[in-house]
């Protein structure tokens, strides 16, 4: 009778045995170390020349106006002074809504326009497709300040000078958010519309059910886009606003430079109060928004 002999070991033997000795960890050579230490100096001298514009603002809206002037970098105690300046001054409350209501209307209307027709583009096939996406090619490259003048003059016609949806109606359709939708759509499956459509569903229902849905780290790089743009949006509404019951947060920052005498303190903290809407937007849809450009421009 042949003996069955074990090749397991002992369990005191195996209780002996931790994680760290049976799987050594090997830190990295000292040499690869150091061969990655000039990109991380230059990656870090970069982000400090890029946050120092933001730390200076900050510090300069705690600051009286000669402090700002003899350029002083630690924070100071006249903080609440050029706030209290800042409200005499203007109206920051009523600017500050102003531009809420144009920023986030302009995304709103410019998310479900500029998608729509990015879907479209991609999605039917019409022989005129390729001579109107050429068309708003050439559209990107055509300067605003060309078309301000015709613009002006069409809501003039129409009696919408010193109303805010005379500054949201002109960034509903922009070509680049267009743009922007059709090369993200063209990594959307084509074949689960052509499945929808022989089960029934709408256009509109495909659209918002399918691919709305799949589509929201492009809907959130939009989003980013169209707001920051409609935020710090400044000639437009300087032209269209005369009256300064409805300016907005950069035609105040204007007017407050625009005297003889500049506090810039106070001046300081417009532009940090201003910045601060754009900052969290950013934050919040940082990671949806490096998706989004990324699938773009595959």
């Amino acid at each position: 009778m042949i003996e069955r002999v074990s090749t397991l070991p002992a369990i005191e033997d195996v209780e002996s045995v931790t994680p760290s000795e049976s799987v050594p960890v090997r830190s990295a050579p000292l040499s690869s170390r150091l061969r990655g230490l000039p990109k991380y100096l230059f990656l870090s001298v970069f982000a400090l020349f890029s946050i120092f514009p933001l730390y200076f603002m900050a510090v300069s809206a705690t600051n009286t106006s000669q402090d700002v002037l003899d350029s002083r970098m630690i924070p100071g105690l006249a903080l609440f002074d050029n706030f209290a300046g800042l409200l005499d001054l203007q109206d920051v409350g009523s600017a500050m809504w102003n531009s809420a209501t144009v920023a986030v209307g302009t995304t709103v209307l410019a998310l479900i326009v500029c998608s729509i027709a990015g879907y479209g583009f991609e999605v039917f096939h019409s022989r005129a497709k390729d001579l109107l996406m050429a068309v708003l090619l050439i559209a990107i490259m055509i300067p605003f300040a060309a078309t301000m003048i015709p613009l002006f003059q069409v809501f003039a016609e129409v009696g919408m000078i010193n109303s805010l949806g005379a500054v949201i109606i002109p960034a509903i359709s922009t070509p680049f958010l267009i743009l922007l939708f059709r090369q993200a759509s063209r990594s959307f499956p084509y074949e689960i519309i052509e499945a929808a459509r022989i089960d029934g569903v709408s256009e509109l229902g495909i659209f918002a059910r399918i691919y709305l849905p799949s589509m929201r780290s492009t809907y959130a790089a939009a989003a980013v886009i169209t707001f920051m743009t409609a935020w710090n949006n400044f000639l437009w509404p300087k032209v269209i606003l005369v009256n300064n019951d409805f300016q907005t947060m950069p035609m105040l920052i204007s007017n407050l430079s625009a005297g003889y005498v500049v506090d810039y303190g106070v001046l300081m903290l417009a532009v940090f109060l201003a910045s601060v809407p754009t900052v969290i937007v950013f934050m919040v849809l940082q990671r949806s928004f490096a998706e989004g450009i990324t699938g773009a421009i595959k």
